[in-house]
C-alpha cells in the first residue's frame, strides 16, 4: 500500500503540479506538459484545468513520461532509480545514497545516540538519527522551471591551488531526502536529459531499475567522496517555517601565508502553513575556533526575498563560508514578513563546521 504520497499542489515556474495521490495502490501513468516535468496520475485533469492561456506555453500538451511506482517506506532506492521531486517537481535519477545524521530540534530526544550542543550558545542537545539522502541528477529540461525555487548549480567545488576563492559548480547535481522521492519507471533508454547521464549510467533492460552504474560513476564517487559527502543535517521549525541546513566541507587553501578552510551550506525553507510569508532579512553569527565571532546581517538571501505560499511552499539555496581555522559554528535567524506588515524571526538551527582531519591533498578540480 502506497499510502499518501503527497497532499498539496504547487506551482513550479509557470507549471502547476498536482500532488494529491492519496491511496495509490499500483502503477499509474505519469504525465508532463511539453517536457516541463513528470506528473503523478491524478494530475492529468487538474493540470489541464490550471494550465490556462496565461501560464500554458502555446502548443504544449500533456504527454506520458513514465509509470508511477509505490514509494518505499523502508529500504533505499537503487542507483538508476527515476523519480519526481515531491517538493520542487523536477525529474531526476538517483546516482548513489548517503547515510546522514539528522538533528531535528522539533523532536524531543532521550538517551541520544549522539548529541550536539554547538558553541554552547543556549542550544539544546539534540538526538542524531540516521537518515538517507541521495546524490541525484536533475533533468535539464526542468531546470528553467525550478530556478526561482531551487538553485540548479548549488553543488560547488574549490577550483585550484592558485586562486583560494575560485569555485566551480556542476549544473544539475542535487541532494534529495528519501521522503522527497516519488519513484517512476520509463521505457525510454535515456529518460533524463543531463550531460552526465550516459557517462554515469548504462541501460540494462534485465535490471530493475534498468540503469546501472558505469565504472566512471564509481570512480568519480570514490575520488570525490570527501568533497561530496553529506554527513550532518540540521532542522528546526519556528512558527510553521521549517529551516533545514546541510553543511559540506570543501577543503583548505593557502592564502597570504595562512590556511583558509571552506564550507558550503545548503538551506531549505518550507512554509508548513497556508499563510503567505516573505523572507526579508538574514542574521548570521559565525564562530571560529580561532576565537573570532562574526555577525552578518543583510537583505534576503542570495539576492532574493522569496515568498513562501501554499502554492509555492519551499525555497532552497546554497552559500559559502570560509574560516582561518579548521572548525567553527554557525547559527542565526531569518526575518519574515506577514501580509499585514508584521514581522517574526525564524531560528536557523546551529550547526558545526568541521574540516576533514585526514585531508592530505586539497581537491584541485573535478576528478573523473
Amino acid at each position: 500500500m502506497a499510502g499518501c504520497v503527497a497532499r498539496r499542489a504547487l506551482a513550479v515556474g509557470s507549471r502547476w503540479w498536482s500532488r494529491s495521490l492519496t491511496g495509490v495502490r499500483g502503477p499509474r501513468p505519469l504525465c508532463a506538459s511539453g517536457g516541463a516535468g513528470a506528473f503523478p496520475p491524478e494530475a492529468t485533469t487538474t493540470t489541464r484545468r490550471h494550465l490556462s492561456s496565461r501560464n500554458r506555453p502555446e502548443g504544449k500538451v500533456l504527454e506520458t513520461v513514465g509509470v508511477f511506482e509505490v514509494p518505499k517506506q523502508n529500504g533505499k532506492y537503487e542507483t538508476g532509480q527515476l523519480f519526481l521531486h515531491s517538493v520542487f517537481g523536477y525529474r531526476g535519477v538517483v546516482l548513489f545514497p548517503w547515510q546522514a545524521r539528522l538533528y531535528d530540534r522539533d523532536v524531543a530526544s532521550a538517551a541520544p545516540e549522539k548529541a550536539e550542543n554547538p558553541a554552547g550558545h543556549g542550544s539544546k542537545e539534540v538526538k542524531g538519527k540516521t537518515h538517507t539522502y541521495y546524490q541525484v541528477l536533475i533533468d535539464a529540461r526542468d531546470c528553467p522551471h525550478i530556478s526561482q525555487r531551487s538553485q540548479t548549480e548549488a553543488v560547488t567545488f574549490l577550483a585550484n591551488h592558485d586562486d583560494s576563492r575560485a569555485l566551480y559548480a556542476i549544473p544539475g547535481l542535487d541532494y534529495v531526502s528519501h521522503e522527497d522521492i516519488l519513484p517512476y519507471t520509463s521505457t525510454d533508454q535515456v529518460p533524463i536529459q543531463h550531460e552526465l547521464f550516459e557517462r554515469f549510467l548504462l541501460y540494462d533492460q534485465t535490471k530493475a531499475p534498468p540503469f546501472v552504474a558505469r565504472e566512471t560513476l564509481r570512480a568519480w564517487q570514490e575520488k570525490n567522496h570527501p568533497w561530496l559527502e553529506l554527513s550532518d543535517v540540521h532542522r528546526e521549525t519556528t512558527e510553521n517555517i521549517r529551516v533545514t541546513v546541510i553543511p559540506f566541507y570543501m577543503g583548505m587553501r593557502e592564502a597570504q601565508n595562512s590556511h583558509v578552510y571552506w564550507w558550503r551550506y545548503c538551506i531549505r525553507l518550507e512554509n508548513l502553513d497556508s499563510d503567505v510569508v516573505q523572507l526579508r532579512e538574514r542574521h548570521w553569527r559565525i564562530f571560529s575556533l580561532s576565537g573570532t565571532l562574526e555577525t552578518v546581517r543583510g537583505r534576503g538571501v542570495v539576492g532574493r526575498e522569496p515568498v513562501l505560499s501554499k502554492e509555492q511552499p519551499a525555497f532552497q539555496y546554497s552559500s559559502h563560508v570560509s574560516l582561518q581555522a579548521s572548525s567553527g559554528h554557525m547559527w542565526g535567524t531569518f526575518r519574515f514578513e506577514r501580509p499585514d506588515g508584521s514581522h517574526f524571526d525564524v531560528r536557523i538551527p546551529p550547526f558545526s563546521l568541521e574540516s576533514n582531519k585526514d585531508e592530505k591533498t586539497p581537491p584541485s578540480g573535478l576528478h573523473w
